[in-house]
């Protein structure tokens, strides 16, 4: 009997591997690229990046024959009604992330998405009723005198870093209750829908009032601009592939790539300063981080998450 010479097929677990860390690293890169966009301000370019974004998830919508599943969807008024307030969330911290990394703050935005597990585990014990095990105790602790400590250094509370991560956790919190409803890329277009009309209304005013960049760019600006919706769309599609393959526990040890290239980026690149008091905050929300990784790596975890069931 001949020995076959096909290659093997590339396992599920792989493929999620690839997902989940292509993902992140875009998602940790990201701050590289508002180097090259024209001068923009963080609403406005919040608003570019809504249109582009429901532009490119309908072609791909088109692209991967999924209209039929996706207008489907839109006879569930309850899922319709907690995408449009998970739109509101994810628009916040789209909103304060730009504004982070456009005035120089590239560092509390790492230190939002380093600290939002934490937030995420807060929310799972007042709003689901949840109990902490032991280890996440110590965590919120842990993490909880980091913020004190960033605060004292600061000079003022990090109001950056605890918006993004209370707006990304909220947001979790809102999409979990969505469950399986439908697809990623539907559940993604309708959030975006949600937001178009405000943001178109947003860009005729500036540009109305003659203070609009995007109308003002050239067309490399434009393209950049443009290119803002793929990079938004991109990732959470490819995360949402990761999470329907990966256990949750490789899930969530993976997410810390992108606050740690965000970490890099402001040092290394954008050169902001860190001062002693700031090197203790962020050394106590890691040592919260590990805590919270030899928690989820200990803690018997339901595997890959099931294939979204098809509305009726």
């Amino acid at each position: 009997m001949s020995l076959s010479t096909a290659k093997p097929i590339r396992s599920e677990h792989s493929y999620g591997l690839i997902q989940g860390t292509a993902a992140y690293l875009i998602w940790g890169m990201l701050p590289a690229f508002f180097l090259l966009l024209p001068a923009i301000s963080a609403f406005e370019f919040v608003g570019v990046r809504v249109i582009y974004s429901l532009i490119f998830c309908l072609l791909l919508l088109a692209f991967t024959g999924q209209f039929k599943q996706f207008a489907k969807m839109f006879k569930d008024s309850k899922t319709m009604w907690q995408l449009g307030l998970a739109s509101v969330l994810i628009a916040a911290n789209w909103v304060l992330y730009a504004l982070a990394v456009l005035t120089g703050h590239v560092l509390e935005a790492s230190l939002g998405y380093f600290i939002n597990p934490i937030v995420a585990i807060l929310l799972g014990v007042i709003v689901l009723k949840e109990k902490l095990r032991s280890l996440q105790w110590v965590a919120v602790a842990v993490a909880t005198v980091a913020v004190i400590v960033l605060t004292v250094g600061l000079g003022r509370v990090p109001w950056i870093s605890l918006g993004l991560a209370f707006s990304f956790g909220f947001y979790g919190l809102v999409k979990n209750k969505v469950g399986q409803s439908g697809t990623a890329l539907g559940s993604l277009t309708i959030e975006t829908l949600w937001l178009t009309p405000l943001a178109i209304a947003y860009l005729i005013w500036l540009a109305v009032n003659g203070q609009s960049a995007l109308f003002s760019a050239d067309v490399p600006g434009h393209l950049l601009l443009a290119a803002s919706g793929i990079i938004t769309a991109v990732p959470l599609l490819l995360f949402g592939g990761a999470a329907r393959r990966l256990p949750l526990s490789t899930v969530g040890s993976l997410q810390f790539l992108a606050p740690l290239l965000q970490f890099i980026l402001g040092l290394a690149v954008f050169g902001e300063h860190m001062p002693f008091e700031r090197w203790v905050g962020f050394g106590l929300v890691w040592v919260a981080v590990i805590f919270v990784l030899v928690d989820m790596l200990r803690t018997p975890r339901v595997g890959p998450m099931p294939e979204p069931k098809k509305l009726a």
